[in-house]
């Protein structure tokens, strides 16, 4: 049987790998990494960067692919992450067919945390569920952005005895949840906050968290609206790519 490890790592800060996950790097014998183009070359340097600095050995295999990318042409959300899905699913498996043998380790190091707005535990699931391969994995916790973000803002994610949603900007478009006096946003791809920049909401607002390029702003909304935008789409046009995320909370 051929075992595979999903492996969070945190947010971008090396630092931030727990002594689980440490443990878990040194168990693989083969690492897959997604390779998402030249534009976010630096996220797999710091994977690279993790696997020097904490695996005690020089036995393991590293193996590069290109990720498949969403199409953005399709109307339906849901449908282009399932096609997707189904792309990777592709990959993913060739890559366990021909660079992992019976009895070895494989591991795939994802950002953040695997079960927060990650595919991989459902790939592997739908791998298994095919029948073909003899497969098991384990799924190792990491840090989020979320938990990133509040502490580098030094603000508590929850008001005492309130709820908080993780939503995505394409959720908070259509207005801010009702009786939720904090709401994560991710994956936000066209400054959302700016729906609900008329309500008495504080911002706390991050990009790249974790990395030397860390950004963070906060402040009232309506207050601060203006610079997000500006110093987001500076960072897009430097970089070639954004990875933010944002607490609002109502004041």
């Amino acid at each position: 049987m051929k075992t595979i490890l999903i492996i969070g790592i945190g947010a971008g800060n090396p630092d931030y790998l727990t002594v689980q996950a440490i443990k878990a790097l040194n168990q693989a014998d083969v690492f897959f990494f997604m390779d998402k183009g030249q534009t976010k070359e630096k996220l797999n340097h710091l994977r690279k960067e993790i696997c020097e600095r904490y695996i005690q050995h020089h036995n393991y295999r590293v193996i590069e692919a290109p990720t498949p990318e969403r199409d953005r042409n399709e109307g339906d959300y849901l449908k282009a992450v399932d096609h997707l899905n189904t792309d990777k699913q592709m990959i993913f498996e060739r890559l366990i067919i021909e660079e992992l043998e019976e009895g070895q380790c494989g591991a795939f190091l994802v950002w953040g945390d695997p079960s927060l707005y990650d595919s991989t535990i459902r790939i592997l699931d739908a791998i298994i569920q095919t029948g073909r391969h003899a497969l098991d994995y384990q799924v190792i916790p990491g840090i989020t952005s979320v938990q990133a973000l509040t502490a580098q803002h030094k603000v508590t994610l929850n008001n005492i005895g309130r709820s908080v949603e993780i939503t995505t900007g394409r959720r908070l478009a259509e207005g801010l949840p009702d009786n939720v006096d904090s709401v994560v946003v991710m994956l936000d791809a066209e400054n959302s906050y700016k729906t609900v920049v008329d309500q008495n909401i504080d911002i706390y607002w991050g990009a790249y968290l974790g990395t030397p390029d860390e950004i963070l702003i906060s402040g009232k909304l309506e207050e601060v609206a203006g610079e997000i935008e500006r110093v987001r789409d500076a960072a897009r046009q430097a970089n070639g790519w954004i990875m933010d995320t944002y607490l609002l909370k109502r004041r």
